[in-house]
């Protein structure tokens, strides 16, 4: 695997891959990477030639308050992940790379509507820096496909929306959550959870199946989110929202809409966790 922090480097070795007819697959990360992030890559390998991955803590997409500086890395134990599982190329750009001329100069990407509710007005800003670092990646890398995980399944639509309304050449493809035994998201931010918080925070998962359920049995879009919001309030888990949307216009859902996700955030002690479980009522 070929490690490259230089963008010239970079867009040099795509270069010569697309010269030889290579397709090429995307996996950009955070790092700290988990069994969710392998199975992006994976997944990847399956559609592609060459699978490219990134780490990159990106700072436009963390608010005030927020963990950038506690934001593990490590990228030894990173990297060698990735290599065990046939990765081509980690692109590992520095702040000073991406945003050369400062975050409050730089140029952004914003996606209304998809990116407003949930995530979008709990963490505001947040999709702009995950639109604007995305967008940048992929002028980079220029990807014939790129894969993202369910987990965050509100980014997953804004950047769905972001390649269709700016007409990119890239296939997003999404890639169900990879979970501990008991159900929880694997998550980086998982890592600042002991043992009995991990198995505590199942709740999360226990409530969206039995949402899901009540869904297809009719039961109200409203009581359907009290019960949620009841269920993991009890295990001691802080609600930051529950909420179900439509899931290609991630607007609230209405009666009558068939293709539903639902959605959670809550906090367990300082620790914010979301997950989310799709229901097709058609």
């Amino acid at each position: 695997m070929q490690t490259i922090s230089d963008l010239t480097q970079l867009r040099q070795q795509i270069k010569t891959w697309k010269q030889q007819g290579d397709k090429i697959a995307f996996v950009p990360t955070m790092g700290n990477l988990h069994q969710g992030h392998i199975s992006l890559v994976e997944e990847a390998k399956k559609h592609a030639d060459r699978v490219v991955a990134s780490i990159f803590v990106n700072p436009m997409q963390f608010g005030a308050g927020e963990d950038l500086d506690k934001y593990p890395r490590t990228l030894q134990a990173d990297s060698e992940q990735l290599i065990a599982v046939g990765t081509d190329l980690l692109f590992t750009p520095s702040a000073q790379t991406m945003y050369p001329k400062g975050l409050e100069v730089q140029t952004y990407i914003e996606v209304p509507n998809v990116s407003d509710n949930y995530c979008g007005s709990s963490r505001p800003g947040h999709f702009r820096g995950v639109a604007t670092i995305v967008n940048k990646l992929f002028n980079l890398v220029q990807p014939d496909v790129a894969c993202f995980g369910e987990k965050d399944f509100q980014q997953l639509q804004v950047i769905r929306t972001m390649v269709a309304d700016l007409a990119m050449p890239i296939e997003i493809i999404g890639v169900p959550t990879a979970r501990e035994h008991n159900g929880l998201a694997k998550s980086s931010r998982n890592g600042y959870l002991s043992a009995e918080q991990k198995a505590q925070a199942g709740v999360i998962y226990q409530s969206l199946q039995q949402a899901a359920e009540k869904l297809k049995q009719q039961v109200s879009l409203d009581d359907v989110k009290t019960d949620i919001a009841v269920q993991i309030s009890k295990q001691g888990l802080t609600i930051d929202y529950v909420e179900i949307a439509e899931r290609n216009s991630m607007q609230d859902a209405v009666a009558g809409d068939k293709q539903l996700v639902i959605l959670v955030a809550a906090f367990l002690g300082q620790t914010r966790l979301i997950d989310n479980w799709q229901v097709d009522l058609s």
